[in-house]
C-alpha cells in the first residue's frame, strides 16, 4: 500500500510538471497531498477512527489536488499572460468587481498598505475560481453520499474510505485557498515566458483541428458520443458480477465435512491424512487442523467438521505458472482420491469469517430450503444439490445433513407391560438406571460428599441386542420377584434421527453451500436460480432462499438503485447554485455518462467483474466529471458575456479549457494507476475501484473534448449576447492571436 501511495503521488507530480512546465509550479501542487493527508489523519486520529487498507490505499490524491490544480493553472496562466491583460485584471479588482478590494491603501486602517502587484494578481487568480472549486469540492463530497449509506460488510469496507475522503477533501479545500496561494507568492518565479511545453502544444495542435471538425459537424460529433456510450453499454452487459473481490490473504482455510456420525476418535486418522496431503506442497509452511468444536463451546461444530490452517509461502518464491488457483486444484484432486467421501470447501481466514457471517453457515453461498419437515427438506436438498452441480463454476458443493445421527428408540407397549403388573414410568426407571444410570447412594470424604452412579457394565449395553436383553423385575401373583426381558415389554429399535436442526426466524431450513471459482458470481447463480425454479417443485410452505455475498450483493445494488439518482439530484441541485441555470447544470453533468462508459470498457478490458468496489469507483468519478463540465460551462459564460457569438465562445472555450481539463483528469487517473497494475496481497479489493477511475479518467475526457463541445452549440446556439460578465466563471482568457 505504501509503495502505491509513494508512486502515485510521484505520477500527479510528473502531471503537473508536464503540463506547465515550470517544477516550482508541480512542487506547489505536490505540496497539497501531504498536507491533505495528514489532516485526515488528525481528524482519524481526534475521532478516535482507524485507518486500513482501503481508507488510505484507495484514496486518489489525483482527485484530492485537483482543486489546487485548477488554482495553480489559473495563476500560471495570469503570469503567463500579456502585460495589458494583467493590469485589467487589477483594475476590475481595484474598481471592486469582486468585491471590496483588502490590497488597496483606502480602508479604516491607515496602517494597510498597498499589495505588490504580484501578490494582488495571485490574490484576482484566487478569486476567479473560488466559487467553482468551492463547488466542485461539494459535488465530489456529495458524490461519495452513496458510500455512507452502505450496511453490513460493505458498510464496514468502504464506510471508513468515505470518511477518509472527506476529511482529505477537506484538507485539501483548505490548502488551495491558504497553502497554494502563498506558495505561489514565495516559489514562482517573477517572470514567467508566455509559452507552452512541448507536449500541450503537441496536444493543442492535435485537438484544434478535431474540435473545427466536431463543431462544423456536430450531428456526427454527437453520434460518436452515442456510440461510444452503446459500445460501453455492450462492454457492461458482458460484465460478470461479484459481491466484493476476494482479497488474497496468504493462506489456506480449508474446511473438512466428514459423514456426521464419525467419533472424534475415528476422525483423528482422517484428519492426519489431511496434513499429510497438505505438508506434501513446499508453498504450505505448516498446516494447524482443529477437529470437533472448541472446549469453551463457542462453535457448534459436531465431531465429523475439521478445520485446516495453511499458511503459504510468499508468491514470489513459487515455481513458474503456478498459481493459487492452480494449487487449489491440485489439493482439491488429491483429497477427492484419497479421502473419498469427504467434502472440502477452500476459503481464507479472514474470508471464511466473513463468509459464515453473510451466509449464516459454513459456506460462501447458500441456498436455504426453509420448511417444517426434515425428511422434506433433506429429498428437496438433493435435488438442488442435483441442479446446482450442472452450473459451470459451482465448486464445493454440499449438503449440511440434518438427518443422519443413530438413535435408539424404545417404544413401552403399555398393554404388554400391563399384564406384569407394570406401568410405563417402572419401566423407563430401568432403563434410565441401566443405559444411563442413577444415583444409588452418597460417598462422605471428610468434609466432601458426591453422589455415586451406577448402571450396567458396558458389555451388557453395548449393542441393541444386549438392550432387548436387559431384564425388568416384576411381582408375581406368590408375591415374589421375576424378570422379563426388556424386548418383551417394549419395540427396540435403531433408526436415523435428527443430528443438527438448523433454525432462521423460527423456522427450520437445510443449507446447501456452495463457492464460485473459475466464473462470476452474478452470473453462476441466475444459471442456478433457472435451473432449480425449473427443475425443483416445492410443496405448500417451503420456498428458497440464496443466502450468502450474493445476497448482499442484491441488496447493495437494490440500495444504490435508490441512492445514487438521489445523489444526482443534490449535484444538479448544487449545480444550480453555482449557475442558476437548468440548462447549464444539465450540461455541466453531460461528462458523467462518459466517465462511466471509460470506467465499464476499463473493466472489460482488464477483465474484472462488476463489484461494490467497482460501484464505489464509478461513484468517485462523479466528481471528476462535473468538476470538467464547471470548468467549461464558467468560461464560456465569460466568453459569451464579454460579447463573443456561440460559435466562437464554445471554440475558443474548449481549446483554452483543454489544459486544465486533461490536467485534472490524468491527475486523477494517474493517481490510482499504481492500485490498478497491483497484483500484491491486499490489492484485489482496490483495482477494480482503480480500474474504473484509470478508464474512466483516460477514456471519458477523450470523449467529452469533441462531444460537449457540440452539445453546447446545439443547445446554447440560440442565446442572446450576455452584456455583464457572469460572476460564475473564470475571467475571460486573452486571445493568444492578438
Amino acid at each position: 500500500m505504501l509503495h502505491n501511495l509513494v508512486f502515485g503521488c510521484l505520477l500527479v507530480f510528473v502531471i503537473q510538471w508536464v503540463f506547465l512546465g515550470d517544477l516550482r509550479s508541480a512542487i506547489i501542487v505536490g505540496a497539497n497531498i501531504p498536507f491533505a493527508l495528514f489532516f485526515a489523519i488528525i481528524i482519524l486520529v481526534l475521532r478516535g477512527e482507524d485507518a486500513n487498507l482501503l481508507s488510505l490505499g484507495a484514496v486518489d490524491f489525483g482527485i484530492i489536488v485537483d482543486s489546487a490544480v485548477i488554482m495553480m493553472e489559473n495563476i500560471y496562466r495570469n503570469f503567463q499572460s500579456t502585460s495589458e491583460h494583467r493590469q485589467s485584471l487589477l483594475g476590475r479588482l481595484a474598481e471592486g468587481y469582486w468585491g471590496p478590494d483588502p490590497t488597496s491603501t483606502t480602508g479604516h486602517d491607515p496602517l494597510n498598505k498597498r499589495w505588490a502587484e504580484r501578490l494582488r494578481l495571485i490574490f484576482v487568480s484566487a478569486l476567479q475560481v473560488d466559487k467553482a472549486v468551492l463547488f466542485t469540492a461539494a459535488i465530489t463530497v456529495t458524490a461519495f453520499v452513496p458510500l455512507f449509506t452502505m450496511q453490513g460488510v460493505e458498510g464496514q469496507i468502504f464506510g471508513p474510505m468515505a470518511r477518509t475522503y472527506g476529511y482529505a477533501l477537506a484538507g485539501a479545500l483548505l490548502a488551495t485557498f491558504t497553502v497554494t496561494p502563498v506558495l505561489a507568492a514565495l516559489v514562482l518565479p517573477k517572470e514567467i515566458e508566455e509559452t507552452e511545453t512541448v507536449i500541450v502544444r503537441a496536444l493543442r495542435s492535435s485537438y484544434t483541428p478535431v474540435l473545427r471538425w466536431a463543431l462544423s459537424r456536430t450531428r456526427i460529433a454527437v453520434l460518436l458520443g452515442i456510440a461510444f456510450l452503446v459500445l460501453s453499454v455492450g462492454a457492461a452487459l458482458r460484465l460478470g458480477s461479484e459481491f466484493l473481490p476476494a482479497l488474497e490473504e496468504g493462506n489456506f482455510w480449508i474446511r473438512a465435512s466428514m459423514p456426521p456420525t464419525i467419533s472424534l476418535d475415528a476422525g483423528t486418522a482422517a484428519t492426519g491424512k489431511m496434513r499429510e496431503i497438505l505438508l506434501r506442497h513446499p508453498e504450505v509452511i505448516t498446516v494447524v487442523s482443529q477437529h470437533g468444536r472448541p472446549d469453551n463451546g463457542s462453535d457448534a461444530s459436531p465431531f465429523s467438521n475439521v478445520e485446516l490452517f495453511a499458511p503459504l509461502k510468499p508468491f514470489d518464491e513459487w515455481p513458474a505458472r503456478l498459481t493459487k488457483e492452480t494449487l487449489t486444484e491440485e489439493l482439491q484432486k488429491e483429497f477427492s482420491e484419497e479421502l473419498p467421501g469427504i467434502g472440502f470447501n477452500f476459503s481464507q481466514y479472514i474470508q471464511d469469517n466473513i463468509e459464515e457471517a453473510l451466509s449464516g453457515v459454513k459456506g460462501a453461498n447458500s441456498v436455504k430450503i426453509v420448511g417444517p419437515n426434515l425428511q422434506t427438506l433433506e429429498s428437496l436438498a438433493t435435488q438442488v444439490r442435483a441442479e446446482v452441480a450442472k452450473v459451470q463454476g459451482v465448486a464445493d458443493l454440499g449438503i449440511f445433513r440434518l438427518l443422519g445421527q443413530p438413535n435408539l428408540n424404545i417404544r413401552i407397549d403399555r398393554e404388554k407391560a400391563a399384564r406384569y403388573g407394570l406401568n410405563t414410568g417402572d419401566v423407563n426407571t430401568v432403563v434410565q438406571a441401566a443405559l444411563g444410570g442413577t444415583i444409588a447412594t452418597t460417598v462422605l470424604e471428610g468434609d466432601r460428599q458426591f453422589s455415586l452412579a451406577v448402571r450396567l457394565d458396558p458389555k451388557f449395553r453395548d449393542s441393541i441386542d444386549a438392550v432387548r436383553t436387559v431384564k425388568v423385575a416384576y411381582q408375581t401373583p406368590a408375591g415374589t420377584n421375576a424378570y422379563i426381558p426388556l424386548s418383551e415389554l417394549a419395540d427396540i429399535s435403531l433408526d436415523t434421527g435428527a443430528s443438527f436442526i438448523y433454525r432462521e426466524r423460527s423456522q427450520r431450513y437445510i443449507p446447501v453451500k456452495f463457492s464460485v471459482r473459475g466464473r462470476d458470481l452474478g452470473g453462476t447463480v441466475a444459471e442456478a436460480q433457472e435451473r432449480v425454479a425449473r427443475a425443483v417443485k416445492l410443496p405448500n410452505g417451503y420456498q428458497i432462499l440464496w443466502a450468502g455475498e450474493f445476497e448482499d450483493l442484491q441488496n447493495a445494488k437494490e440500495r444504490l438503485l435508490i441512492v445514487v439518482p438521489i445523489t444526482l439530484l443534490l449535484i444538479l441541485v448544487l449545480l444550480y447554485g453555482l449557475f442558476n441555470s437548468l440548462r447549464d447544470s444539465l450540461l455541466a453533468v453531460a461528462g458523467i455518462p462518459f466517465a462511466i462508459g471509460g470506467g465499464l470498457i476499463a473493466l472489460y478490458l482488464a477483465g474484472l467483474d462488476f463489484s461494490v468496489s467497482a460501484a464505489i469507483g464509478f461513484i468517485s468519478l462523479f466528481g471528476v466529471a462535473v468538476m470538467d463540465g464547471i470548468l467549461n460551462i464558467t468560461y464560456f459564460r465569460e466568453l459569451r458575456a464579454s460579447g463573443m457569438d456561440v460559435g466562437e465562445a464554445v471554440f475558443r472555450g474548449a481549446e483554452q479549457r483543454m489544459r486544465p481539463m486533461l490536467m485534472t483528469a490524468l491527475s486523477a487517473g494517474v493517481g490510482l494507476f499504481p492500485a490498478a497494475i497491483s497484483h500484491g496481497i491486499g490489492s484485489q479489493v482496490q483495482r477494480p475501484l482503480a480500474t474504473v477511475v484509470v478508464g474512466g479518467m483516460f477514456i471519458g475526457p477523450l470523449l467529452l473534448l469533441v462531444v460537449a463541445p457540440a452539445l453546447r452549440k446545439i443547445f446554447l446556439g440560440r442565446e442572446v449576447p450576455s452584456t455583464a460578465i457572469s460572476e460564475t466563471g473564470l475571467i475571460a482568457e486573452h486571445n493568444r492571436e492578438g
